[in-house]
């Protein structure tokens, strides 16, 4: 089994050396679900939310908190960029898929950022909605495939 490599010989938390890594791309793709209420869903769909274009203020969430991930995980390394997208498919009668991917040029994966944005999403869409639908329930973030890197590409299993 391997090892927790966020912490060092002497049991304690630090930030992992990716000095000595390559540089690869980097792609990670993660996802999750928003159930709600059908007449919520509908209310989404239509775009007819009190509070404007839900799936597009979602979009931009996600994109933001992809940006801000090594601020929010404390041991993440700030990485740049080079693409995230966003995407919602509307599974009726009452769910909201979402999937994320992330893209980098670097020296550590993208896994996190994916994970942060996705979870960032389906928070947003929860916030716009839970005036009509408090009791909405979010489950299922994980990742889905992750490429680049010494480990290689990686799916999850189905």
């Amino acid at each position: 089994m391997s090892q927790f490599t966020h912490f060092n010989e002497a049991g304690q938390a630090h930030m992992v050396d990716v000095g000595d890594k390559a540089e690869t791309r980097r792609v990670a793709i993660a996802a999750g679900s928003i159930r709600m209420q059908p007449a919520t869903l509908e209310m989404i769909a239509q775009g007819t939310a009190r509070k404007g274009d839900v799936l597009g203020i979602a979009r931009i969430a996600a994109i933001q908190a992809s940006k801000r991930t090594a601020e929010l995980i404390p041991l993440c390394h700030p990485i740049s960029l080079t693409r995230v997208d966003a995407e919602f498919v509307i599974a009726a009668p009452d769910t909201i898929h979402c999937r994320v991917t992330a893209e980098t040029v670097g020296r550590t994966g993208v896994e996190m950022e994916a994970l942060t944005a996705a979870s960032a999403a389906l928070l947003t869409i929860y916030d716009m909605a839970k005036a009509v639908d408090r009791g909405m329930v979010i489950s299922e973030i994980r990742l889905l495939e992750k490429s680049g890197g010494k480990s290689g590409h990686w799916i999850a299993p189905t």
